[in-house]
């Protein structure tokens, strides 16, 4: 992606804007004027509620099972600083650059709503530390989503005081006192309700959410291209992508992925070749199906697309600051929608790459091949051929079935039993993405296999947008040849599924997409 400047008005982000952000360093943030008057209006309210005296959760008062015990007005500065001191508990592996740089992003874009009632100060010394590409070092486990993704986000507001690490240039972690001494921003101080206000959200696990969408709908469109040159080296019909079966079960994504594979396998010699005397009356659901099962995952892929595209512009600090006057304590940064979302992400890309490891199967498997050589290889038995890859791909589907259990079910009560359900969304998420890095590699391994059968039906040519996938596998550097004689599939899988995951073979053109956390 080409640098370029993204501007923040806390109601306008979208999916495209925190990927660009997040895989581009060099994009600089800004934030909108009228925001800034907006939010400056909204801190003038909360200074005005804390002059009354009144009790405000958060702002006077402890956390949590503690909101009952108020505090004097000389201590409620220190109130926030302890309170992010106090919750920065994350434990684990460090999130990766880009997955931080989205956090900070979703954090800045929240709390620049005039329901926050920050000081745009705070939000200005967040855009600061992104600006100058000093990242906090946060580790990915230790929240349950629940009053929103505390630890993740304190780690952030800790660098932000100066205090705790962040990631050097390396990659290691090292003091965030120096670095930000080096990068030129001030250790910010939090004020009365700001570090609250900081922490209480679901950025964290919503910035994963985005992230992974956006590189599903790639891998979607590819998965759909991957069984459509499947189809073709199989010698399936195309019959069942007949326009007129869809319109009459007119679900969207249904109708979305036999449009495409129609368009992939236009102009297609191979369906030519067995279009009269074909014993077969139908193919396998695999096959015959894949625009439903496909369809049906475009349609899910939709639904968790829909819940990033609102939570990115929500209000889910707590608590929120009205025109009126009126500061009021809810629950907003309850993760259970994104959690709920992760949990749906990880169910249907598990069922994309198990409906492709099965087409797999019939490519290798000379029961079920028509005609092409066992483990499409020319000289079966002493060369073992891609029998492996469908192993392999087999692997990787039991292991997202075992993690495609929803996380988001799993609730275990915390903070003296106040916080009595919560969503565990980061579990949802680190779940998805692993779902996400195995579908990518089974649609490798199909992409594989259906180019090598392709090879045993020359000179006959594929569909022309199959040809063109075809093209763009045989052409990557370093290349991925077809198989003469055995070779070690491991790094032509390797390769083909880091092409996936940049959309390479997406039918839509290039991306930019990657597996998050990597």
């Amino acid at each position: 992606m080409s640098s370029s400047a993204c501007v923040l008005d806390g109601h306008s982000l979208t999916i495209d804007s925190v990927v660009q952000v997040a895989r581009d360093p060099d994009v600089r943030i800004t934030l909108d004027p009228a925001a800034r008057r907006a939010l400056l209006n909204s801190r003038k309210l909360v200074d005005a509620a804390i002059r009354s005296g009144q009790t405000i959760y958060g702002i006077n008062t402890g956390f949590g099972k503690l909101a009952n015990v108020r505090v004097s007005p000389d201590r409620i500065d220190q109130l926030q600083t302890n309170l992010i001191r106090s919750h920065a508990s994350g434990v684990g592996t460090p999130l990766s650059p880009a997955v931080v740089r989205a956090v900070m992003l979703l954090r800045a874009n929240v709390l620049l709503r005039p329901t926050s009632g920050v000081r745009p100060e705070l939000v200005e010394a967040l855009v600061a530390l992104l600006n100058a590409g000093v990242l906090p070092l946060v580790p990915e486990q230790g929240s349950v989503g629940a009053s929103g993704d505390l630890a993740p986000l304190s780690h952030i507001g800790l660098a932000l005081m100066g205090e705790g690490l962040v990631l050097s240039q390396e990659g290691a972690p090292a003091p965030a006192e120096q670095a930000l001494k080096s990068a030129g921003v001030r250790p910010y101080r939090f004020a009365p309700k700001e570090g609250i206000a900081f922490i209480n959200g679901t950025q964290a696990q919503t910035a994963l959410l985005a992230l992974m969408v956006y590189d599903a709908r790639v891998l979607w469109r590819t998965a759909v291209g991957a069984a459509a040159m499947s189809l073709e080296a199989l010698r399936g019909t195309p019959a069942p992508l007949d326009q007129r079966i869809h319109d009459n079960r007119p679900h969207t994504g249904q109708i979305r992925a036999a449009a495409l594979m129609r368009e992939l396998l236009q102009e297609s010699e191979i369906r030519e070749s067995h279009r009269e005397n074909d014993p077969r009356v139908q193919d396998a659901y695999s096959l015959r199906c894949a625009p439903q099962v496909l369809g049906a995952v475009a349609d899910a892929i939709a639904f968790a697309e829909q819940t990033a595209a609102v939570e990115l512009n929500a209000s889910t600090d707590n608590p929120l600051v009205f025109d009126n006057g009126d500061v009021i304590s809810g629950g907003n940064f309850h993760g259970q929608p994104v959690a709920q979302a992760l949990d749906v992400l990880a169910m249907t890309l598990t069922t994309l790459q198990a409906i492709a490891e099965r087409r797999v199967e019939r490519l290798v498997n000379p029961d079920l091949s028509q005609g092409l050589p066992a483990f499409l290889t020319s000289d079966p038995g002493l060369c073992s051929g891609l029998m492996m890859v469908q192993i392999a791909a087999a692997s990787l589907v039991a292991e997202s079935r075992a993690l495609a259990m929803p996380a988001s079910i799993g609730s275990i009560p915390t903070d003296a039993n106040q916080e009595d359900f919560v969503p565990m969304g980061m579990a949802a998420a680190f779940k998805a993405a692993r779902i996400l890095l195995n579908a990518q590699r089974v649609v490798a391994a199909e992409l594989l296999c259906a180019a090598q059968g392709l090879e045993f039906l020359k000179p006959l040519a594929p569909g022309r947008g199959v040809a063109a996938m075809y093209r763009k596998l045989r052409s990557l550097d370093p290349p991925v040849p077809p198989l003469t004689f055995d070779r070690p599939p491991a790094p032509d899988l390797e390769r083909l599924a880091a092409a996936v995951a940049d959309g390479i073979f997406d039918p839509a053109g290039p991306a930019t997409g990657s597996i998050p956390g990597s």
